[in-house]
């Protein structure tokens, strides 16, 4: 009897117990599939929503309609729409056959994730009709869908494959190569080209006010050895070189020299396109143009060209230098031959 019993408990903590642990480990779970894996080549892709902590089976044209609404505003020209759409689309589905891939340990079990830091935006049809409001609603879904819709399939591709489609909100007046951003990296659509029209955005130009000590605090939080006194502040601050794109590339921080890129994320500014002056006696004033990494597409240079009549893939093309468009299908018959 005590043998019987000690069989039902080790399978009760296999059967129910286990998969506790491992839901707990991964810290979400996982949707099944509604069709059959063999046929989710090209029709669905697998995203980690950071808000439900699931990951869902979505089909891959109707994810990409949430992702457009999430990352452009819908009132952009179709053509801006368009080209978004190609290049979300590219970038989902250059991560779903694994040829670009975060690593190990981030969304493991997923393609793609919602967080826009670290994959795109994204956010659910019924959220984003509610955020426009009812008179919006229906007309802003049908022209983020038509711009899915009249793009479906396509893809950007290089040399016959497919590209990392980089993007984002404002450039600050011109790109950035991709090596300024990240070091050692060095792909050849990715260079720095002229962005017009930027400034049409409302936070094109950004100010925020840093006492002097929170920001000598900053610093010294993330570089401990650094000399720097307050009584040289922004004095003691200078920009040792620029990048193609315009940006800091470089500054030196009383003896300490940072990146550009670094010093734009501890001090959470919206681009590393800033100056730094005083402000007072206690303060200085950091002012930023543009909004974002500034890699690739440009979504309100983009909007420009397309109100001047630019076709979808011509500002594709403008902003990834040297690419092709073509379709899903025809990247799998040209992988397959």
């Amino acid at each position: 009897m005590k043998k019987l019993l000690l069989y039902v408990g080790v399978i009760l903590a296999v059967v129910i117990l286990l998969p506790l642990l491992i839901v707990k480990g991964c810290n979400y779970t996982v949707e099944e599939p509604s069709e059959s894996p063999d046929l989710l080549i090209e029709e669905k892709i697998l995203v980690y929503d950071h808000s439900s902590r699931t990951v869902k089976n979505m089909d891959l044209e109707e994810y990409l309609k949430e992702v457009v609404a999430a990352e452009m505003p819908a009132d952009f020209d179709i053509e801006a729409l368009k080209a978004q759409a190609v290049a979300a689309r590219t970038f989902a589905y250059s991560r779903k056959i694994r040829a670009y891939r975060p690593e190990p340990g981030v969304h493991d079990e997923a393609d793609i994730c919602t967080d826009y830091k670290h994959c795109q935006a994204w956010i659910s049809r019924g959220t984003a009709m509610k955020k426009w409001g009812i008179f919006n609603a229906s007309r802003n879904w049908n022209k983020i869908s038509r711009a899915v819709n009249e793009t479906k399939g396509l893809i950007i591709t290089y040399d016959s494959k497919v590209i990392n489609a980089l993007f984002h909100a404002n450039s600050g007046g011109k790109t950035e190569n991709i090596g300024d951003v990240w070091d050692g990296v060095q792909v050849p659509y990715l260079k720095s080209v002229e962005s017009n029209g930027e400034d049409a955005a409302k936070d094109f130009k950004s100010t925020v006010i840093i006492k002097i000590k929170d920001f000598i605090g900053k610093l010294k939080n993330e570089y401990p050895d650094i000399k720097l006194s307050s009584k040289n502040v922004p004095g003691s601050i200078k920009i040792l070189e620029y990048t193609e794109g315009g940006r800091v590339k470089t500054l030196k921080a009383g003896d300490i020299i940072i990146k550009g890129t670094d010093f734009r994320k501890l001090m959470e500014l919206r681009s590393a396109n800033f100056k730094i002056e005083k402000a007072g006696n206690d303060s200085i004033k950091i002012t930023t143009l543009g909004y974002g990494h500034g890699v690739g597409l440009s979504q309100w240079g983009a909007n420009y060209l397309a109100k001047r009549g630019g076709t979808f893939d011509e500002i594709v093309k403008y902003y990834y230098t040297g690419v092709e468009i073509t379709s899903i299908k025809d990247y799998i018959k040209l992988v397959g031959d």
